[in-house]
């Protein structure tokens, strides 16, 4: 039985039953703990104290502040009725431990939004449970582990990854057990088909890929790829962290991709910066069906259940059946714009970076693009040029922007690419507001070095020490003696 805290009855609390029969001695406070003046606090008024912690909030950045281009992040527009949907207290309520007869509304959600998203990407089935991508991607792995274990081939222990890859991918393949090889990029930033041919053996079990991939660039020989992995014995691997570049346009099942892991706070409208709340469900051919975990949403004469007597499935990935939250949002998001409305959103963020990296490049030639020209939802600019001639890094771009009132776009990253400026500007932003960037990326490239170099000036701290906080980073808590 659960009762609503806003119905909850005082607690009538005697002290009788939380107090020991025996009095116990009073440890008195170290001297060096002591305060040896009285506390130095502000004597101001609410209005002024009100007013403080107002300005703090409003130092925060989202993407309702203004533009986000973080490459490869997706920081689109949250929808406002996605969020008032998500906080209805029906859903938001919610307790794992409801039972099945009083939660049929959310799994038939759940149910649709895997039938939506297995539509979009072409595949069989999904698992909702992973909570962010490289939740997915762990999964993935493990479900690429079990299909081969299943096949006694189990001197599958390498996974391919090309150099463009995303950071995590190499982090989920060896928390799963594999070898991580990798391959680099040809000369026009995409996967080199004669080297992966060299590479594959039969101890791959996996190719990871994205596609487009983080320079922005569709790999247009997929179907090749494919056929090499297959041949091969192994599987393919879909990162759907670019997916918006190609909803309604292209299917990775249709790519010939095995597993798919999308990125619901990206791709489908949930904010996620500061690290969360995040949903990377994952989608699979028939073949890897049944070794998804359990337990499986599924549809009963009387409604829906969950399923758990799964056989073959690796068991489970967390407690429980996903942030639903995250679901939510998707669902909304899916169900407002239907088919039509998620290709015109992929349409309008592949026009965004293109207009953006042909304006930027005809007016600055300060800032290069390196490999293939043609891109999709991003690109990635070279400061490489601006630091040869004058000193000025991608991170002092980056610092300054944050004078002109806008967030900077992703740095030094994919690697291959020296003083990276990776932007996406998803389909969320006007003419207006991509112009506003253009003029300040090219007004930043013109202006004196030692000025840009001693960015940002509007902020309430300016140049941080990023690398001692990286080398000594404080990463535990430890208690004073």
């Amino acid at each position: 039985m659960f009762r609503s805290a806003r119905y909850e009855e005082p607690l009538l609390c005697d002290l009788s039953m939380v107090t020991s029969k025996k009095p116990q001695k009073v440890k008195e406070i170290p001297g060096s703990l002591m305060r040896t003046k009285s506390i130095s606090l502000p004597n101001i008024d609410e209005t002024q104290v009100v007013r403080h912690f107002h300005r703090l909030s409003q130092m925060n950045y989202g993407i309702d502040s203004g533009i986000y281009p973080l490459g490869s992040c997706t920081m689109k527009y949250n929808p406002k009725i996605n969020e008032a949907i998500a906080n209805w207290e029906r859903f938001s309520c919610l307790h794992p431990y409801q039972p099945i007869s009083t939660v049929q509304g959310t799994l038939q959600m759940m149910y649709e939004l895997e039938r939506y998203l297995a539509e979009i990407t072409g595949m069989d089935a999904f698992s909702l449970q992973p909570a962010a991508g490289a939740h997915g991607e762990f999964l993935g792995m493990l479900l690429t582990k079990a299909y081969h274990q299943q096949r006694n081939d189990n001197d599958r222990i390498d996974v391919i990854i090309p150099d463009t890859a995303h950071g995590t991918n190499p982090a989920s393949v060896a928390m799963a057990g594999f070898n991580v090889v990798e391959i680099p990029s040809t000369d026009q930033g995409m996967v080199d088909i004669d080297l992966l041919e060299r590479t594959v053996s039969d101890k791959t079990a996996c190719f990871m890929l994205t596609n487009p991939n983080t320079l922005g660039i569709f790999e247009s020989d997929i179907l090749k790829i494919a056929s090499i992995v297959h041949d091969a014995g192994a599987l393919l691997y879909y990162d759907g962290a670019n997916m918006n570049a190609i909803m309604g346009k292209a299917r990775p099942a249709d790519m010939g991709f095995d597993i798919v892991h999308l990125n619901l706070h990206k791709t489908f409208s949930t904010p996620h910066g500061g690290g969360g709340p995040g949903s990377g469900p994952v989608g699979v051919t028939k073949k890897l069906e049944p070794f998804l975990p359990v337990p499986r949403i599924i549809k009963t004469k009387d409604g829906f259940d969950l399923l758990y007597d799964i056989p073959q499935s690796i068991g489970k990935l967390r407690g429980f059946y996903g942030n639903i939250g995250v679901l939510l949002r998707a669902y909304v998001y899916i169900k407002l714009l239907g088919k039509e409305g998620l290709t015109e959103a992929s349409e309008i963020a592949v026009l965004n970076a293109n207009y953006m990296k042909e304006k930027i490049l005809k007016r600055c030639p300060d800032y290069e693009l390196p490999f293939k020209q043609l891109r999709k939802h991003e690109f990635v600019l070279s400061c490489e040029k601006l630091m040869k001639e004058k000193g000025i890094r991608a991170m002092d771009i980056a610092k300054h922007l944050l004078d002109y009132g806008l967030h900077p776009p992703t740095v030094y990253f994919p690697l291959i690419v020296k003083e990276a400026l990776m932007i996406e500007p998803t389909e969320s932003e006007s003419k207006t507001d991509l112009d506003r960037y253009i003029d300040a990326l090219c007004m930043i490239a013109n202006e004196p070095t030692e000025k840009v170099k001693k960015a940002p000036y509007t902020m309430p701290v300016s140049r941080v020490d990023e690398v001692g906080a990286t080398r000594s980073g404080i990463l535990t808590w430890k208690q004073i003696p």
